[in-house]
């Protein structure tokens, strides 16, 4: 009996002093980057479906310039090459070619959008209309769940560099976590323009 108790007590011994030096904390942030990372790759995810309907329908466009569609056809296959898991976040040559690789897309999609404005067939055809309003809410999407991550990275970062959980984290392997690059922010948190000025669009499932 005496032998059951001490064991109970060295296991609630281990259980405060874990708590009290973070491991609890790195357990519950690192669930929260990853679920936040995941909202991340998903919302890309969607915009590449998006982009190859989109792709498909100007293809259809009698003389489109076909350099244009071709950069938004090798960004795209270029951006969903890349495996994305768990695991990148700790990887910091994966994370930066990730991002990379979803600020081409952008740029290329971007350039496709403002050489549509010479072609007003193709703005007027309700199938790119509607691909365009949903490419809108999904660059939205985007930017809330980068926003996410950002500072779900910075909570675990802020635990990961802290004394004393510091130590914590070199024990149990919780290293500071890649976020987006200043650079690469400010290229890929503009959202391609997809506004053809002030002519209405229809409405888009979300």
């Amino acid at each position: 009996m005496k032998s059951w108790l001490l064991k109970i007590g060295a296991v609630l011994a281990l259980a405060a002093s874990l708590t009290g030096c973070g491991y609890n904390d790195f357990q519950r942030l690192d669930e929260q980057t990853k679920s936040a990372w995941s909202e991340v790759v998903n919302q890309y995810q969607r915009r590449a479906d998006l982009i190859d309907n989109l792709v498909s329908t100007v293809k259809g466009e009698v003389n489109f310039e076909q350099e244009t569609l071709t950069r938004v056809i090798e960004a795209r296959a270029k951006a969903t090459s890349i495996q994305v898991t768990p695991e990148t976040l700790n990887n910091p040559q994966a994370f930066q070619q990730f991002q990379a690789a979803q600020g081409e897309l952008s740029s290329a999609l971007s350039r496709l959008m403002v050489t549509v404005e010479r072609y007003p067939d193709l703005k007027a055809n309700k199938a790119f209309s509607e691909l365009r309003v949903a490419l809108e809410g999904t660059e939205n999407r985007i930017a809330v769940a980068r926003n996410r991550y950002i500072q779900a990275v910075q909570d675990y970062n802020v635990l990961a560099r802290s004394f004393p959980t510091n130590l914590t984290g070199m024990v149990f392997g919780y290293k500071a976590k890649e976020n987006f690059s200043v650079a690469n922010e400010a290229a890929i948190s503009t959202a391609p323009r997809v506004d053809f000025g002030n002519d209405p669009a229809p409405a888009a499932p979300r």
